[in-house]
C-alpha cells in the first residue's frame, strides 16, 4: 500500500528544519520526559525469560564503595532489540549508529482500541489517519505505538496479560505496516509500551522480522508515551553497548521544544 507524502522538507516544531539531526548543532532542550521503566526484580517478563538479579557485592559501610552484581536477559525492562535480535547478520547492539538514535519522535496512538481488544495491531491505515491530522512521519523519524498498556503494570499479571493456555496478548505493530514504514517512511525504529513490536499472541513474529532484516532497531516496554505530543519532540535512545549484543535495557528521553541552533 502506498500513501503519498512529500519527505522531501519536514519543518517539525522544536525540532529544526532538517530530516535527520546533525551532531554539529547545539541543542537547547526544553521539557525532558523520560519514557523508562525502572528496572527491578519483579518487572514483567516475556514467558519463559529469566527474571533480572541485583545482588550487592560491596557497601559504602563495609568497603567505602557501593557496587552490585547483575544478572538478567537482555530483552528484560525496557530494552532495546538489535538488528541481531531476529536476523542473523544483522548489527549488533554496539553497532547500531548513533546518529540513528537521536530522531524525531512520532507517537500514533491505538490506545481506544486496544483499550477494548487486546490483539489488535497498529495498521497502514494508522498511519494514514495519523498523517491526515499531523502531516508525513519525518524521514528517519522514530514511530511508537502508544496503546495505553503502561498503566497496566500496576495491576499484577495485567501487563503480561496471560490466557489460560500461557499465551500473552497485547497490541503491536502489524508487519504490513511495519514495511510501509520502513520502505515508504525510512524510519530509524520502532517502539511500543508492550513487550514486543509484534502483537503478543502472534508466533510469526512479522513485525519483527520487517523491522530487525531491514537494519533498523526498535524499543519495547515504553512508558509515559501519553505524556507527549504525536509530533515535535526528539527522542534520545541510550541503547547499551556490549560487543555482540542483541540488545539490553536502555534509558530512553523524549525533548519537547527542543531548540536546535
Amino acid at each position: 500500500m502506498r500513501i503519498h507524502c512529500d519527505v522531501t522538507d519536514q519543518r517539525l516544531p522544536g525540532v529544526g528544519n532538517a530530516p535527520h539531526l546533525g551532531l554539529d548543532r547545539v541543542m537547547k532542550p526544553g521539557q525532558v520526559f523520560d519514557l523508562t521503566h525502572t528496572l527491578h526484580t519483579g518487572f514483567p517478563l516475556w514467558p519463559g525469560d529469566a527474571p533480572f538479579e541485583m545482588t550487592e557485592v560491596a557497601s559504602v559501610a563495609d568497603d567505602g564503595f557501593e557496587m552490585n552484581e547483575l544478572r538478567y536477559w537482555e530483552h528484560v525492562g525496557t530494552h532495546v532489540d538489535a538488528p541481531s535480535h531476529r536476523a542473523a547478520d544483522g548489527l549488533s547492539t554496539d553497532l547500531i549508529p548513533a546518529a540513528d538514535l537521536v530522531a524525531p519522535l512520532v507517537v500514533i496512538d491505538i490506545s481506544g482500541r486496544a483499550a477494548d481488544d487486546a490483539d489488535t495491531v497498529l495498521t497502514v491505515g494508522d498511519i494514514a489517519d495519523w498523517e491526515r491530522a499531523n502531516g508525513c512521519v519525518p524521514n528517519r523519524a522514530f514511530v511508537a505505538m502508544n496503546s495505553g498498556w503502561d498503566v497496566r503494570l500496576g495491576t499484577p499479571g495485567a501487563f503480561v496479560n496471560l490466557d489460560s493456555e500461557g499465551i500473552a496478548h497485547a497490541p503491536g505493530f502489524s508487519a504490513e505496516a511495519v514495511r510501509f514504514l520502513v520502505r515508504e517512511r525510512d524510519i530509524v525504529g520502532l517502539g511500543v509500551d508492550t513487550l514486543s513490536i509484534d502483537c503478543s499472541s502472534s508466533r510469526e513474529f512479522g513485525a519483527h522480522s520487517a523491522l530487525l532484516s531491514a537494519g533498523r532497531y526498535c524499543v519495547e516496554a515504553l512508558a509515559n508515551l501519553s505524556a507527549v505530543p504525536a509530533i515535535g519532540a526528539l527522542v534520545v535512545v541510550g541503547a547499551p553497548t556490549h560487543r555482540g549484543g542483541s540488545g539490553g535495557p536502555c534509558r530512553v528521553l523524549a525533548i519537547v521544544d527542543a531548540d536546535l541552533g
